[in-house]
């Protein structure tokens, strides 16, 4: 099996999984989700769910960003740990989306990139999830799974990215990240993945040389 087939089976075994692939972050707009995913950093999708209602209700607006403070900001998404930075970078983001982008999120990886604290996993996130242009998200669930799979030989961010864009098709690249990271935290969890139960085990390197083994 090739790794282009390898990854054309393991998008269509996901698919059948989890055929609702959305994003776990609660938001209602592009600066919503990109204030939410520079939150997400370090920090579970859960808990940033509980701190950013609270957060918007008290800036509903880009201009309510600006017109505040970090300290506010930082005082609102203190339990979301590394707030400080996070505040931060979240201000500077803001005052340059207003004053260079004239309050618009932008559309693509390299401009998002520009924005202070914005790498490419939460640009690819916006560019995927808000403009439905072709995303590969490379988080931890993402580089894991794919390495076990087989789809990449690399841990580096952006090397995992280079690769699946070359094996996904690109209408399909931004879903089937969402669909790893469910994945991740219900079967191939990071310390005891349950091969035994993957919808990807008859192909997926890693579950199948441990299946091997546990059958011997």
């Amino acid at each position: 099996m090739t790794k282009k087939q390898r990854a054309l089976a393991a998008v269509e075994a996901l698919k059948k999984e989890y055929p609702d692939a959305t994003c776990s972050l609660t938001y209602t707009n592009p600066l919503e989700l990109l204030i939410a995913t520079r939150l997400s950093a370090q920090c579970t999708d859960a808990r940033v769910n509980l701190v950013t209602p609270a957060l918007f209700a008290r800036f509903p607006t880009l201009d309510d960003y600006v017109n505040g403070s970090e300290e506010e900001i930082a005082e609102l998404i203190r339990s979301c740990g590394l707030y400080k930075t996070k505040a931060r970078d979240i201000f500077a983001m803001c005052k340059v989306l207003k004053d260079e982008y004239a309050g618009i999120v932008p559309d693509t990886v390299e401009t998002l990139t520009k924005l202070p604290g914005v790498g490419r996993k939460t640009a690819n996130l916006i560019v995927g999830d808000i403009y439905h242009k072709p995303a590969v998200v490379t988080d931890t669930h993402c580089i894991r799974i794919t390495g076990k799979i087989g789809l990449t030989d690399s841990t580096v961010p952006l090397k995992v990215e280079k690769d699946l864009r070359a094996l996904l098709p690109p209408e399909e690249s931004n879903d089937f990240c969402h669909r790893l990271v469910l994945h991740g935290r219900a079967v191939c969890v990071a310390r005891n993945p349950k091969c035994d139960i993957c919808c990807m085990n008859s192909f997926c390197k890693f579950g199948m040389e441990a299946l091997k083994k546990q059958n011997q």
